[in-house]
C-alpha cells in the first residue's frame, strides 16, 4: 500500500475522531447548560408560585402548578397538531411545530396568569372593603374598645377577603407577635398601598400617642377619594386599553383569515425559515406595541 495514501487515511480517521469528540463535548456542554437552566428556572418558578399561592390563600403544592402548566402546554400542542392534521388539506410540519409551540407557550403561562388575576381581584376587593373597616374600627374606638378589640370586630365580620386577613392579624397578635410586626406581615401578604397607609398610621399613633379615631376617619376619606379617582381614570383610559387589545389581536386575526382565504400564499411563511422568522418578528413588535399602550394608559395615583 502506498505510504502516502495510508498516511492520508490515518489523517482522515484522526480528523473524524477529533470531530466526533468535539461534537460529543459540545453536546455535553449544551446538555449541562440546559439542565442547569431548567433547574434554576424550576426553582424560581416554584418559589414565585409559592408566594402567589400564599397571597390568594390556596393550599396547593407549588410543584403541582408546574406540573399542571406542562400538562396544559402538552395538551394544547397536541390539539393544535391534531386539528391541523384533521382539517388541513396539506399537512406541513414547520407550520404545525410553530403553531404548537405558540399554543403550548400560551397554555404554559395560563395557571400563573390565573393566579395573578385572582390576586389582583382579591386586592381590589380588599381595598374596597378597607374604607368600611376603618369606619367600623373608628366607631369601636369611640365606644371605648382597645385597638386590638377594634381589629377583632373587623375579623369577626363575614366579609372576605378583609375578614380573613384581619383574622390572621388577630391570631398572630394572640400568639405573641407584636402589633407592629403583625401589621408588617399583613402588608407583605397584601401588597396594598392603602393598607400601608393604615399600618403606618397605627404604628405612628401608638408611638406618639395620637388619636386613632380621627386618624381612621381621615384615612377613610383619603381612601374614598383615591377610589373615586381610580374609577375616573379607568373610565378615561378604557378606550386606550381597548385599542391595545384591538392592535394586539388584529395581526393574528388577519393571519388566520388570510390562511383561510389564501392558504397557498400563507404556506410560504409557515414552510420556510425566513417566513417563520418574519412571523416571530411580527409577534415581538406586536407585543412591544401592546405593552407600550398598556404602559401609557396605566396611571398611578
Amino acid at each position: 500500500m502506498n505510504p502516502q495514501l495510508e498516511h492520508m487515511k490515518l489523517q482522515d480517521v484522526a480528523a473524524a475522531s477529533a470531530t466526533a469528540v468535539a461534537v460529543i463535548l459540545i453536546t455535553l456542554v449544551i446538555a449541562e447548560f440546559f439542565a442547569y437552566t431548567s433547574k434554576t428556572y424550576k426553582e424560581k418558578y416554584i418559589q414565585e408560585t409559592a408566594v402567589e399561592l400564599d397571597d390568594v390563600l390556596l393550599q396547593m403544592p407549588p410543584g403541582r402548578i408546574l406540573d399542571l402548566s406542562f400538562a396544559l402546554a402538552a395538551l394544547a400542542a397536541f390539539l393544535v397538531v391534531a386539528a391541523l392534521a384533521f382539517w388541513s388539506d396539506v399537512f406541513s410540519w414547520p407550520k404545525a411545530v410553530f403553531l404548537a409551540a405558540v399554543a403550548g407557550g400560551l397554555a404554559f403561562m395560563a395557571p400563573r396568569f390565573y393566579l395573578k388575576q385572582r390576586k389582583a381581584a382579591r386586592l381590589n376587593k380588599f381595598n374596597e372593603q378597607l374604607e368600611d373597616a376603618l369606619m367600623a374600627m373608628s366607631s369601636a374606638l369611640k365606644a371605648g374598645f382597645s385597638i386590638n378589640q377594634a381589629l377583632e370586630s373587623v375579623a369577626q365580620e363575614n366579609r372576605r377577603p378583609i375578614s380573613v386577613e384581619f383574622r390572621l392579624l388577630v391570631q398572630e397578635i394572640r400568639l405573641g407577635v407584636p402589633l407592629e410586626k403583625a401589621l408588617r406581615n399583613m402588608e407583605d401578604r397584601m401588597q396594598s398601598e392603602d393598607l400601608e397607609l393604615v399600618s403606618t398610621a397605627i404604628i405612628t399613633a401608638r408611638q406618639t400617642g395620637g388619636e386613632l379615631t380621627a386618624i381612621f376617619q381621615r384615612l377613610a376619606s383619603v381612601i374614598r377619594e383615591r377610589t373615586r379617582i381610580h374609577g375616573k381614570i379607568r373610565s378615561l383610559t378604557a378606550q386606550g386599553k381597548l385599542q391595545s387589545y384591538v392592535v394586539g389581536a388584529m395581526p393574528f386575526i388577519l393571519m388566520f383569515a388570510m390562511n383561510y382565504i389564501q392558504p397557498d400564499m400563507m404556506s410560504v411563511f409557515f414552510n420556510s425559515l425566513v417566513g417563520i422568522l418574519c412571523i416571530v418578528g411580527i409577534c415581538i413588535l406586536v407585543g412591544i406595541g401592546f405593552f407600550s399602550i398598556r404602559k401609557i394608559t396605566t396611571i398611578d395615583v
